[in-house]
């Protein structure tokens, strides 16, 4: 099976480094030197890493045969896909791939269905589950203890606790408005103010 492990981004520097997203929570397998990955498109592969570093809360990597910076821009937007063993599990049991999780039935604690995973949206600060409703649309959710309490494989489910207003806006708890504040800000400027 392949996975997408990651996207090459700008060229670094004048000796061949590219910045990339990393797109796996196991970079260190899956992008270590020596390895081989596949590419999309597939004419500028296959690649293989020749180093890896990171630099400044980045990963850098070079390839074998990229020794410029206008070989290295040539790669930019690439996607770098890994052969992964199918029945491959990761080592932390509360991490999952992305392929184990689309297509999972989402549902409430009550056992209520919500919808069915169809895609993973890796963001910077946390990952999203895109979920197609029964009736076609979409919601996102993010994938965070506090909402997701279960992944249940072998049920091929994901049980969610989402708070008001996730999945049906008409819950969704207002805030007090501002408005409110700022009235009673204004008693107190008006309350009686003694001789100093």
């Amino acid at each position: 099976m392949q996975l997408v492990v990651a996207r090459i981004g700008r060229a670094h520097g004048i000796k061949g480094e590219v910045t990339v997203e990393v797109r796996t929570d196991e970079p260190e397998l899956r992008l270590g030197p020596g390895a081989v990955l596949a590419t999309e498109p597939a004419a500028t592969g296959p690649l293989t890493i020749e180093t890896g570093r990171v630099h400044s809360g980045r990963l850098l990597l070079r390839f074998e045969g990229v020794r410029d910076r206008t070989g290295a821009e040539a790669l930019r937007n690439t996607l770098l896909i890994a052969e992964v063993d199918p029945e491959e599990l990761p080592e932390d049991e509360d991490e999952f791939y992305d392929h184990q999780l689309i297509d999972l039935d989402v549902v409430l604690a009550d056992g209520t269905g919500i919808g069915r995973i169809t895609e993973i949206s890796h963001l910077p600060s946390q990952d999203l589950f895109i979920v197609e409703r029964p009736d076609g649309s979409e919601v996102m959710i993010p994938f965070v203890e506090e909402i997701v309490s279960e992944i249940d494989l072998e049920e091929q489910r994901a049980v969610i606790t989402p708070p008001p207003g996730l999945i049906d806006e008409s819950e969704a708890v207002v805030a007090s408005s501002r408005e409110e504040g700022e009235e009673a800000a204004g008693d107190a400027d008006e309350a009686p103010k003694g001789d100093a």
